[in-house]
């Protein structure tokens, strides 16, 4: 959580956290430059819900419940949390997705999410970073 705040901070937003009323588990407060997520949440879920929220301070969404906004907070978060050769390690010992989050500390979803975020092409795997370039390769190529 420790590099979520750091990361928060360099964005220019603090990071809060509040009962929030079901199903609210965080929301990103452009007006105040906060992300507020929910007291009750695991550390896992904490982890995630953080992590989406900058996903929208990253992208300078303002509002709530647009898909693709929504769906662009989830790559961000997928990408920020989700090192793509731990996850190239994870997924040659086991393919489940909820094996391979609860070893990376991230919820189903954003592993999800990462998977749709590579690229796989005659045997090699391509992820991209936060930013939208390549950042790391596995498969075939690398012996």
């Amino acid at each position: 959580m420790r590099e979520l705040l750091t990361h928060a901070a360099h964005l220019g937003v603090s990071v809060h956290v509040a009962h929030l009323p079901s199903p609210y588990r965080g929301f990103y407060d452009h007006e105040n430059g906060r992300v507020v997520y929910d007291f009750n949440l695991t550390p896992i879920a904490r982890r995630s819900v953080v992590a989406h929220e900058l996903g929208h301070v990253f992208h300078g969404h303002v509002g709530y419940g647009v898909r693709s906004q929504e769906d662009a907070a989830d790559r961000y978060a997928a990408q920020l949390l989700i090192h793509p050769a731990e996850y190239a390690r994870l997924e040659q010992i086991h393919h489940d997705v909820q094996w391979i989050a609860d070893e990376l500390g991230v919820e189903p979803d954003l592993v999800r999410t990462f998977q749709r975020c590579v690229t796989r092409l005659d045997g090699v795997t391509y992820a991209r970073s936060v930013g939208g370039q390549f950042r790391f390769r596995w498969g075939r190529e690398q012996g």
